[in-house]
């Protein structure tokens, strides 16, 4: 029996993903009571999440075997019903900005994806934010557990980003080849039961709900300059500790200079993301919200 339809939320990095997993472990019993299956992992949090989708990360890939790896990380929702699945890995992993690469990993990532599941993807769905936002928010979110250089060492990686989101768009179409494809812009997603309805255009919005509480949310300047104090000692902090670590420092919300970009960087990663939007808004085959 071939896989039931699959709508996919697909990130992207630092763009909420994780108040959306929220927003489907919220909804999970009554999405379940309308005939849906949820796929969502529970890496930030989400009670619920159990999703556990492997795909590759290299250029050297064995094609049948990264199948069949993301392939068994999606066997628990094969039960005939469609599939909601909301991960923001399937581009790959924020690491790579630092080293002026944009997702360099998605095009063997969304092959192994497309070939794991046997279904039609119904539906494709891609929030993007500013890169001036993006690369900041990703910069801090990393540091939140790991020792990172200074800001000013990964500066001009950023600003000579080797592609960005149009190249991420058309390579995910042209590979995953969904049914239908939206682009949604950060600035009007909405809450995260616009884009649940957005993403199921059909799905009935009566008794969905908004999470009540929030996820993923972002550390303070003090925070992360504490902890990369820390790790720069040497420390290894679990996870317990660095979060911690970020609540200690919550209400200090002064800026301290910890990630930022120039004036002038700022308006021309704006002027290249307008630019961007422009060319997916262009794009025929991509619903642009």
């Amino acid at each position: 029996m071939a896989d039931a339809p699959i709508y996919i939320h697909a990130g992207a990095h630092r763009t909420g993903t994780s108040s959306f997993q929220m927003c489907l472990h919220e909804n999970r019993h009554v999405l379940d009571a309308r005939g849906w299956t949820t796929a969502y992992p529970g890496r930030d949090g989400i009670p619920s999440g159990d999703l556990a989708l492997r795909l590759p990360s290299g250029r050297r890939v064995d094609p049948e075997a990264a199948a069949k790896k993301a392939a068994r990380g999606l066997d628990a929702y094969r039960d005939g019903r469609p599939v909601i699945l909301a991960e923001e890995n399937v581009p790959g992993r924020m690491f790579h900005f630092m080293q002026g690469q944009f997702y360099p990993f998605a095009n063997v990532r969304c092959a192994a994806l497309r070939s794991a599941w046997a279904g039609p993807i119904a539906h494709v769905m891609l929030v993007v934010r500013p890169y001036d936002q993006l690369f900041v928010s990703s910069f801090r979110k990393r540091a939140e557990d790991n020792e990172m250089r200074d800001f000013d060492d990964v500066r001009d990686s950023y600003m000579n980003m080797d592609r960005g989101w149009p190249d991420l768009v058309t390579l995910m179409q042209d590979i995953l080849q969904p049914e239908c494809m939206t682009v949604v812009p950060y600035a009007s997603r909405g809450t995260n039961v616009d884009l649940l309805k957005l993403l199921v255009r059909d799905l009935e919005a009566e008794a969905l709900v908004e999470p009540k509480r929030l996820v993923n949310q972002s550390a303070t300047d003090a925070a992360l300059l504490a902890l990369q104090k820390r790790y720069r000692r040497g420390e290894n902090l679990s996870r317990h500790d660095w979060q911690a670590v970020i609540k200690q420092y919550a209400d200090d919300t002064d800026p301290k200079g910890f990630a930022a970009f120039s004036e002038t960087e700022i308006a021309e990663l704006s002027a290249r993301y307008e630019s961007d939007l422009k060319q997916i808004e262009w794009m025929t085959s991509v619903s642009f919200a």
